[in-house]
Order: structure tokens, then C-alpha cells, then sequence
């Protein structure tokens, strides 16, 4: 006979997150999109993914990770992406992967609202940077040693959208 404790104690890390909730059911915005933290891993060396939903075009500076791959999945809405001096369209259900240590930028560029899962492994300092930028409403302020103290190299501006 299954014991629920055990089996409760077996599976630590499972977590339920609905459509458009954040694990913690807080709220973060970005001006132009609001992000959903969908798993957080217990230390920095796990996976982290969120939910970017866009209500405006446009996107993050140009940056790279220093330790961190990160991977975009489309949901909903159109999205052009450059990794190093490729430039690809993601449309829903569509995916690409930044390795770390290769710029990239990218952009939300449709007409309704726009979703993107993204990930990272290892988290790093993601969540405390997200944490950190979503204080001001307002994309991450081009500003080096925020992105630096993130575990990230600010290197341009925005994609023109």
C-alpha cells in the first residue's frame, strides 16, 4: 500500500504553477511585459524558467551570459532573436537556443500579445536579477554593473522595433 508520506517526501521538487501565475504569486513587470517565474530551482545550479508576456514590441539590451545557456520557446505572438550575427523569427512554437558566452538580443515584434517561455541553466543569479529590474516597472536600465554583479555582460542597446 502506497504511504502518502513517503511518497510526499520522494517528490520535494514538484510544483503546480496555473496559466499566468507566478510559483509565488507575485507580480513583476517590465514596462512593456510582465514576467512569471514558472520554476525556481533551489540554488544557482538549477534550471530557472520564466514566462515573458508582452503587452508592447520590444526587448532587452544586447548581453551575454557568462554561465548560463539560455533557451526561448514561443507561445503566442512574433519574436526575432539574434544570436551572435544570426538573425532568426520565432513565431508560436518555435524555440533557439543562446549558448553562454555568445551575445544576443532579441525582441518581441508582433501585433497582440507575445509569450515566451525562456530558461536557463544553470539559474545562476537570474532570479535576483529579475527580482532586481522589476522594482522599476520598466526594462533592465542599460547600466554594465548590474548586468556584471547578474553574471552578464552588457554590450548594446535594444533591438529598433
Amino acid at each position: 500500500m502506497n504511504d502518502p508520506k513517503k511518497s510526499e517526501a520522494a517528490s520535494p521538487a514538484v510544483r503546480h504553477v496555473a496559466a499566468g501565475a507566478d510559483q509565488f504569486g507575485e507580480v513583476r513587470s517590465l514596462g512593456i511585459s510582465t514576467i512569471t517565474f514558472k520554476v525556481v530551482p533551489q540554488d544557482e545550479s538549477g534550471l530557472f524558467i520564466i514566462e515573458n508576456t508582452f503587452q508592447a514590441k520590444g526587448g532587452p539590451a544586447r548581453h551575454l551570459h557568462y554561465a548560463q545557456d539560455e533557451w526561448f520557446y514561443a507561445v503566442a505572438g512574433e519574436f526575432v532573436v539574434e544570436v551572435g550575427s544570426e538573425r532568426f523569427h520565432l513565431n508560436p512554437g518555435d524555440s533557439l537556443l543562446a549558448p553562454r558566452n555568445v551575445p544576443h538580443v532579441w525582441a518581441y515584434v508582433g501585433e497582440n500579445v507575445g509569450r515566451m517561455l525562456i530558461t536557463f541553466l544553470p539559474a545562476g543569479k537570474m532570479e535576483a536579477f529579475f527580482r532586481e529590474v522589476t522594482k522599476a516597472n520598466a526594462m533592465p536600465p542599460q547600466d554594465p554593473a548590474l548586468w556584471q554583479a547578474h553574471g552578464m555582460a552588457l554590450l548594446g542597446p535594444p533591438l529598433p522595433v
